[in-house]
């Protein structure tokens, strides 16, 4: 299951539309119209991130993500109309992790959980396998039987994502998003470039193709049929 996500807003239309948006990218979400009945889900059915509004009723935002923060260390993204230096300050004062202001772009806000959700996981490495392709993500290393594969800093993210999904279409939207960054601003052609660098290095002695273009769409790491 994907991760809990707890969003505390008043505003049921705000509300509505988040759940939607996170529950269709894969997400449990939980839900409170203040802060009060939040700060009781959170202790009752602990979320991995809590998207918090400022302005609640009762139990006002900045109080909510103190006391959050006082019992333990979930990621809390501050989620407000209330724009300001001040209040921006006031926010990671008490202990946000990040701010977004109202009107916000739901794909910006969800690369924001994401990453917050990344720098929030144990970073224990592991040993990714597909075929004969394995990818050591304690050592960044890669190798295809007994075969070494050296890889650019930006390779190895683009293959780790591969590996991390296999035989899963990728769009180029979700490989700019997940290996560049949402506010990426680069050619066009980037993905184009680095996944033939990286056929170039998995192929190198002739072996079976492992990343398919997927025409018009993306790309997939699969077995070769």
């Amino acid at each position: 299951m994907g991760s809990r996500i707890l969003i505390i807003e008043d505003d049921e239309a705000i509300q509505r539309f988040l759940r939607r948006g996170l529950a269709y990218d894969g997400y449990q979400v939980d839900t409170a119209l203040d802060g009060t009945s939040g700060l009781a889900l959170a202790r009752d059915n602990p979320p991995d991130l809590v998207v918090l509004d400022l302005m609640l009723p009762g139990l006002d935002g900045l109080e909510v993500c103190r006391r959050l923060r006082a019992g333990g260390s979930v990621p809390i993204l501050i989620l407000t109309a209330k724009d300001s230096v001040t209040d921006r300050v006031q926010g990671l004062d008490m202990g946000a992790d990040d701010y977004m202001v109202k009107p916000f772009n739901l794909d910006e806000l969800l690369a924001r959980i994401r990453a917050l959700l990344r720098r929030a996981q144990p970073n224990r490495p592991q040993v990714l396998r597909f075929a004969d392709l394995s990818l050591d993500t304690g050592t960044r290393q890669a190798s295809r039987g007994e075969r070494i594969i050296p890889l650019t800093a930006k390779e190895y993210d683009l293959l780790e994502l591969f590996m991390r999904h296999p035989r899963q279409v990728l769009t180029r939207d979700m490989i700019f998003d997940r290996v560049w960054g949402y506010d990426f601003g680069g050619e066009s052609n980037i993905i184009e470039v680095y996944m033939r660098y990286l056929r170039q290095k998995l192929e190198a002695n002739n072996e079976p193709r492992l990343l398919h273009t997927v025409r018009g769409v993306g790309y997939v790491l699969r077995e070769t049929s």
